[in-house]
């Protein structure tokens, strides 16, 4: 099974607003690729710096998420199931981020590593650095890459441990920028 774990960060509230994403596969358990790309948002301002430290300073002259997409899709056609923390906003901004710029959203299932850390391993507070400190797991948070490496990493345990994933899938509900 591929797992690929992704992260966005976000310059506002609007779904179609990505400034940032880390995405890492994972296949057979362990590591096979890594991606991070700073993104352009549609709007030029960064309304959330305090959370993520990204500027628009930062953004400005980066490609936006269309011209990164051609990068990111092999890794997206790659993956069997995508994982995230809370993983129905990074959904969200995945699929509102492909509906901004006509690009058919991925179709795979996605499995929340929230969900999963409190149905499997009862973890909480199920914050993720909550769950990194649980297990010991390296996190700079707020940072694409890290998250989506932290995420890859509480993915691969519960595959590793052999466990069933469907307690931390998503329902089907699509989610897309209003």
């Amino acid at each position: 099974m591929r797992i690929l774990a992704i992260d966005f960060e976000t310059a506002d509230v609007t779904r179609d607003s990505a400034c940032a994403v880390g995405a890492v596969l994972v296949e057979n358990g362990r590591v096979v690729e890594s991606f991070h790309r700073l993104i352009r948002p549609p709007q030029s301002y960064v309304l959330f710096t305090a959370i993520h430290g990204i500027r628009w300073e930062d953004v400005a002259d980066q490609p936006r998420f269309n011209e990164i997409w051609p990068d990111l899709a092999p890794l997206v056609a790659a993956a069997d199931l995508f994982a995230a923390h809370n993983a129905g906003f990074d959904r969200s901004v995945m699929f509102g981020c492909c509906a901004a710029y006509g690009i058919k959203a991925p179709t795979q299932r996605w499995l929340c590593t929230v969900k999963l850390s409190r149905t499997l391993w009862n973890i909480f507070p199920t914050k993720l650095p909550n769950v990194c400190d649980h297990f010991g797991i390296p996190l700079d948070h707020h940072d694409a890459l890290s998250d989506a490496s932290a995420c890859a990493e509480i993915a691969r345990r519960a595959v590793i441990g052999g466990n069933v994933l469907e307690c931390g899938i998503l329902g089907d509900r699509r989610l897309v920028a209003a």
